[in-house]
């Protein structure tokens, strides 16, 4: 299973997504230059962890706080989109398993099914420790551990093939370790005919998000923060499906996407949030809305690629538990010099476009560095993840 794969297909899945739906506003000039020192030693100051579009988790946290409820909430980071529901399931990439066979361990009730034929088999043998789907010339075949592994049947399955148990879990072993799943683990062939196989977890979008929201917001936040991300997370989980609503996979499990642990993430206060807010997603003209989150907005929201995703100050980012919400790192002129050895020694950075909010004009969006041999143009983004910033928002002190 090839890991650069996903990360290729699931940014260009946003990113098409982007371009279908419009680009966000191309900020205002300025003119600012940062002198470096001599000794290339250099101070990052800035608001904010992550691209600031839509809900910041620390500001849902902070609005809870401040009395809203969890609609309100998410009307404020997402005006203009409408509240509808849904169910059914999502079929997951498992991204830890980086091998081509889906491996569990031995379960009440366990069951394989050929999903060409639309069949299913109990499995059953004493003294199994690991049952497994692999291929052989391609097809999928099923195989079982003793003291060695050993093929259960002499068929081949017409179709991919996947594990179920009666309990609706299962441990899945991978090369980092064991963790469990609800739903069916799928052994899904990428294209028709192909040798390789990717892990997916089939599985209810409500259980789905049980291994989400703990995932992606600390369960002990308050109820209204937990709500408002449990409904964000269902829309970009429903957004992701619709996008790849005829592939192997719908969604990946890693910050790609949004982040996954399956049944081995759950915890009580998630799930109640979950539940209370059950098939709740926000719609606009009719689908799901394009959901984005990040950890903190730095006080203002970044403008999106939609409607919903405006630019706006965020009063309720910062709040005394909110550690980023600004934050320092100093840094080195040599990270730039070894990234970009043509500039030569880095003497000053000059940013020529921020997106026009808040403090220094905002998110920075292009900028150069100058060295004494020569220059090369940066967006905000990049440099970024160059120093490994928490945001685009940032200056030199």
């Amino acid at each position: 299973m090839g890991r650069k794969r996903v990360w290729a297909v699931a940014c260009a899945l946003v990113m098409a997504a982007i371009g279908a739906l419009g680009c966000s506003a191309s900020g205002v000039s300025v003119s600012q230059t940062y002198k470096i020192p001599a000794d290339g030693n250099f101070t990052v100051v800035g608001h904010g962890f992550g691209h600031g579009h839509g809900m910041g988790q620390y500001g849902a946290e902070g609005a809870a706080r401040a009395g809203l409820t969890y609609r309100q909430i998410l009307d404020f980071y997402y005006p203009g989109a409408t509240f509808d529901s849904v169910s059914g399931n999502i079929r997951v990439l498992i991204s830890a398993d980086t091998t081509d066979d889906v491996v569990v361990l031995p379960a009440s009730g366990l069951k394989v099914r050929d999903l060409g034929k639309n069949a299913a088999f109990a499995l059953s043998k004493a003294g199994v420790t690991r049952w497994r789907l692999t291929t052989s010339s391609g097809r999928t075949i099923v195989q079982y551990k003793t003291d060695r592994w050993r093929r259960y049947w002499k068929a081949t399955f017409t179709g991919d093939g996947e594990f179920t148990s009666d309990s609706g879990r299962l441990s899945l072993v991978t090369p980092v370790g064991t963790r469990v799943y609800r739903g069916a683990l799928r052994a899904a062939s990428p294209a028709a005919g192909s040798g390789a196989r990717d892990t997916v977890n089939v599985v209810s979008v409500e259980h789905y998000l049980r291994g989400v929201v703990p995932a992606e917001m600390p369960a002990s936040w308050s109820a209204p923060a937990l709500k408002a991300q449990a409904v964000a997370a269902r829309t970009y989980g429903l957004w992701s499906r619709q996008s790849r609503m005829n592939r192997h996979w719908q969604i990946c499990d890693t910050t790609a996407c949004q982040v996954y642990r399956g049944y081995s993430a759950e915890v009580a206060s998630t799930n109640a949030a979950i539940d209370a807010t059950a098939g709740e997603f926000l719609s606009y003209k009719g689908a799901p809305a394009f959901t984005q989150f990040s950890a903190s907005t730095g006080g203002y929201t970044s403008a999106g690629s939609v409607p919903y995703l405006t630019a706006k100050a965020d009063p309720y980012d910062d709040w005394s538990g909110n550690k980023v919400h600004s934050w320092s790192i100093d840094v080195k002129a040599g990270v730039a010099q070894r990234k970009f050895p043509a500039i030569g020694t880095l003497t000053a950075i000059k940013v020529t476009s921020r997106d026009g909010n808040g403090d220094w004009q905002g998110r920075v969006l292009q900028m150069t560095l100058v060295g004494t041999k020569g220059t090369k143009a940066l967006s905000g983004s990049e440099f970024r993840s160059l120093y490994g910033l928490r945001s685009n928002w940032f200056a030199i002190k």
